[in-house]
């Protein structure tokens, strides 16, 4: 699942968090932003693809998770460049450095997509554990506690979808 890391350059800034916490924490928040990017096209092909008896509530509820992500990805770049460094989200850098598997195109059940999609965020919620702790070791204590809230969110809405799961999916 890990790329590799490459060091972010490093702009001028009078932010006084230290500058390896401010290396450390750009490069985790540049890969959490390029895995929330890719959740959120996922989420959106579901959305847009889902087929079953209970499609609109899943569509629905897809909608306000794609939102949400939009948000965080929005956070987690702001702060790259609060720190000093360029928040990457073009569709190569997404393609060249997401951490989650290909969505599967030719997912159609719902069944099928939430499986596809739960699978996903529960990558996404361990990736931004570890940013947690990566972070907060790194003596960035502001973005720790960024990705302690969207650990919370992805977490709430892992169980959003498992609920919605056959039992054993």
């Amino acid at each position: 699942m890990a790329k590799a890391e490459t060091k972010a350059p490093v702009h001028r800034t009078r932010n006084d968090v230290p500058s390896n916490a401010k290396q450390v924490s750009i490069g985790v928040l540049q890969a959490c932003l390029l895995d929330t990017i890719d959740l959120y096209n996922a989420t959106r092909q579901a959305h847009w693809n889902v087929k079953g008896p209970s499609f609109i509530a899943i569509h629905e509820m897809l909608g306000t998770f794609y939102d949400a992500l939009q948000v965080a990805a929005d956070d987690q770049a702001e702060r790259i460049v609060q720190l000093g460094g360029q928040a990457m989200g073009t569709t190569q850098a997404i393609a060249g450095g997401t951490r989650l598997p290909a969505y599967p195109t030719d997912a159609v059940s719902i069944q099928d997509h939430l499986t596809a999609l739960a699978d996903r965020y529960a990558a996404v919620a361990k990736a931004l554990r570890a940013g947690i702790d990566a972070t907060d070791e790194a003596g960035d204590a502001d973005t720790a506690d960024l990705l302690t809230g969207q650990s919370r969110d992805i977490d709430k809405k892992l169980w959003m979808l498992e609920a919605h799961l056959e039992p054993g999916k």
